[in-house]
């Protein structure tokens, strides 16, 4: 499965994505095109508070980290690695680990993006319904579901309405998407264990994606398992960048 293909993503989507995600970094930190950039972000959400977050976006990567001196740690250690080689640490933290020594990690997960030209919807088997993010039968669901997959899915901090398909009354299978800086929709998809792996997450993603379309808003998907970036796929979305979050060693 292809993890990294900048060339195939488009120039205006890539700006795009590049946008919100420099804004995250509550400094406005730049992405250099061939360059991998570091830059002092105290406030960044690219990481937990007190990490080093990791992220490419096409042909550049940037660093975040906490202070002056962790940036100096971090300059030096990724001293001659672009972007390219950089992905390819990221999606095997062990090699990172040992230019990089880091005691816990986040990720790595694959962020990808979607040009609306390149929407594929998911043929419709199932009746999907829109419902408000606070039905309680959604909360349910993400009850059934556990607190690890449920915040994975992130389904909890959707600020639009979500689209949902029901079993018995239940909703077993449900999308929408968090509002991020310049125009982003986050998705955010779930599926009760005990109805997975029958195209329902496909549905109400579909469902979702067409709905963040209408409103005008790029659309950005996070996975980090196999399985939900084979969704994206076929959805039409593009592999665009990988995110890790990393708990330096003292040194």
């Amino acid at each position: 499965m292809t993890t990294h293909d900048p060339a195939a993503v488009s120039p205006s989507v890539l700006d795009r994505a590049r946008a919100v995600w420099s804004r995250l970094t509550g400094t406005d930190a730049e992405f250099a095109p061939g360059r991998t950039n570091v830059a002092v972000a105290p406030a960044s959400l690219l990481s937990p508070p007190g990490w080093a977050g990791l992220l490419v976006l096409g042909d550049a990567a940037l660093v975040t980290v906490p202070d002056s001196p962790t940036a100096g740690l971090v300059t030096a250690a990724l001293q001659g690695l672009g972007p390219d080689e950089l992905a390819g640490e990221l999606a095997e933290p062990g090699r990172l680990r040992e230019r990089l020594p880091f005691h816990d990690l986040l990720g790595p997960a694959h962020l990808l993006f979607l040009a609306p030209a390149l929407f594929r919807p998911a043929a419709r088997t199932a009746d999907v319904e829109r419902v408000s993010g606070d039905d309680p039968e959604l909360l349910a669901l993400l009850d059934r579901c556990g607190p690890g997959d449920a915040a994975e899915s992130a389904l909890a901090g959707i600020t639009s309405t979500a689209k949902a398909v029901r079993q018995d009354g239940e909703i077993v299978a449900a999308a929408g998407h968090e509002l991020w800086p310049h125009g982003t929709a986050h998705l955010s998809i779930l599926t009760d264990p005990g109805f997975r792996r029958r195209g329902l997450a496909a549905q109400v993603a579909s469902a979702a994606v067409a709905d963040a379309l209408d409103q005008g808003l790029l659309a950005q998907w996070r996975a980090r398992s196999p399985a939900s970036r084979r969704i994206a796929h076929s959805l039409g979305f593009q592999e665009t960048g990988l995110q890790l979050s990393l708990r330096l060693a003292d040194r």
